[in-house]
């Protein structure tokens, strides 16, 4: 998931993964009866849907999801006590959040939030390389864009090139090959 991030500093030095995550913004109303339209930041609209609680700006104020559905790559949702075009329209521009503990992510899988600022190490002999200064999501596939120093890396994110990636201990172990 493209999520924002900011990195707090826990026990160890390990960051602490942020406890909301940016998941997408209100666009504008859809209809009369106070929908909202989503332009979801996530691997996939039908990710947004799944959530009955979400969470608006940086108050995080909480606000229930009566229904949603994807129409053409955006998401609509239904959100309980907004019944009117005004309604709507005041919410218009505001960013939605989710709690880390309703998603469910599948075995293996992360938020590109918590690898912004990772330490990136080379596979072979652990040279510290950098950090995860960015993620680019293009069509192909992601690409970890990795500064240290004056020098920057475009890392694939595939199998070929990411080696590990331990969210715990905020690392990454990437195979670099001649030319990158």
């Amino acid at each position: 998931l493209r999520l924002c991030f900011t990195q707090l500093t826990g026990k160890e030095g390990f960051p602490m993964l942020q406890q909301y995550l940016e998941v997408g913004k209100i666009t504008n109303v859809h209809g009369l009866m106070g929908e909202v339209r989503v332009q979801p930041w996530a691997d996939s609209p039908e990710f947004l849907c799944r959530f009955k609680t979400l969470y608006v700006d940086k108050t995080h104020w909480p606000i229930q999801v009566e229904r949603a559905r994807v129409h053409k790559n955006m998401v609509i949702l239904k959100l309980k006590d907004i019944t009117d075009v005004n309604g709507a329209l005041a919410l218009r521009n505001a960013i939605l959040y989710i709690d880390r503990k309703d998603a469910d992510l599948p075995e293996g899988s992360f938020f590109l939030a918590d690898l912004m600022g990772m330490e990136v190490r080379d596979a072979k002999n652990g040279a510290v390389l950098g950090k995860i200064a960015d993620v680019l999501t293009l069509p192909a596939n992601n690409v970890y864009v990795v500064r240290g120093g004056e020098r920057e890396w475009m890392i694939p994110a595939v199998p070929e090139f990411v080696a590990e990636v331990n969210i715990d201990e905020d690392y990454m172990r990437v195979n670099l090959m001649e030319g990158l």
